[in-house]
């Protein structure tokens, strides 16, 4: 029995297949270099920080899968963050309950924003969402003056984040979960999930067969504003407060992440289990590179690589769409 036929077997995709197994070889080697790789306390941290990628590669995923790019992301995670921290700030105790659902707004209308000028406006996303992502810079940098904010999370940020309150487990692994729960119940139990496969394959079909394709790219871009200003929220939760460009570091590595897992870069094929893979793989070999202390430079390039590598080898046989 070949490698394809026994991951069949057991219902995985070859890329899912290959990324859990390169997470067992990480492990696998990094305890060579120190046993505390296998420990229970390593990897409930790793699965801490893992779930902010997560949440943003969850977002990302379903941009992806329609053919498109959200290039927003880094300006939209800040700006989720400076939102939240700000308006605990500004309006006193009702802030702290109305900080974290008025950051994910934020980045919301950023996403909105990105499906209707990709949708309507019929610019190629790529282009679209990077200038987004320059907006949301600017408006970021003028409310702040370029100073860090001196505003702090809220305790229901903190909560989220760090603490830890069933058997241990971190409740930002939780809140991931939460938002794969729902990832998955859009891609295989609703209409809505069928069409965003359907205009990954082929918006042009989609749209003949009568799928209104526009709000399906507006759902999706929205939904991947939510997604990044929500860790953002987190990742302020996480380090007290917010502060410029925290949302640089997690670009490449969310779409990374997902092209690992096996989602076709360029639209129309992927699963979620395979997203979670890639998401696990990319926080394991990121701790991995900081033990070795690979600079950041290194690491970039290591994420280039893998996007362009998932390329050539699962998106060469994808149809051109019109």
């Amino acid at each position: 029995m070949n490698a394809r036929a026994l991951a069949q077997g057991v219902g995985l995709d070859i890329p899912v297949a290959v990324a859990f197994a390169c997470i067992v070889i990480l492990l696998l080697g990094g305890s060579l270099y120190s046993p505390e790789f296998l420990s229970l306390d390593y990897l409930l941290q790793q699965l801490q920080v893992a779930a902010f990628l997560g949440i943003i590669a969850s977002g990302a995923m379903m941009v992806i899968l329609l053919g498109h790019i959200d290039l927003s992301i880094p300006w939209t995670v800040t700006m989720g963050a400076m939102m939240a921290t700000a308006l605990g700030g500004w309006i006193g105790e009702a802030g702290v309950y109305l900080a974290i659902p008025f950051g994910i707004l934020c980045g919301a209308i950023v996403g909105v924003l990105n499906g209707v000028g990709v949708a309507y406006l019929r610019l190629p996303s790529m282009i679209f969402t990077l200038g987004m992502n320059a907006v949301a810079q600017g408006l970021i940098v003028l409310h702040t003056g370029g100073f860090a904010p001196q505003d702090h999370a809220t305790d229901a940020m903190h909560f989220l984040a760090v603490k830890r309150t069933i058997l241990g487990i971190p409740n930002a692994l939780f809140v991931w979960i939460f938002v794969g729960l729902i990832v998955i119940f859009l891609l295989r139990r609703t209409a809505f999930g069928r069409a965003v496969y359907a205009i990954g394959n082929r918006e042009s079909v989609a749209y003949l067969s009568g799928i209104n394709t526009n709000a399906v790219l507006i759902g999706c871009f929205a939904f991947c504003g939510a997604c990044a200003a929500f860790a953002g929220v987190l990742l302020a939760g996480y380090s007290t407060k917010a502060y410029q460009a925290m949302g640089d570091p997690y670009l490449l590595p969310a779409i990374a992440a997902v092209v690992l897992g096996g989602t076709n870069i360029l639209g129309g094929r992927g699963n979620y289990l395979g997203t979670i893979a890639g998401v696990i793989l990319i926080t394991l070999l990121q701790s991995i590179l900081s033990v070795m202390q690979m600079p950041e430079a290194g690491r970039q390039v290591i994420y280039g690589a893998v996007i362009i590598s998932m390329l050539l080898l699962y998106g060469r046989g994808a149809r051109t769409r019109s």
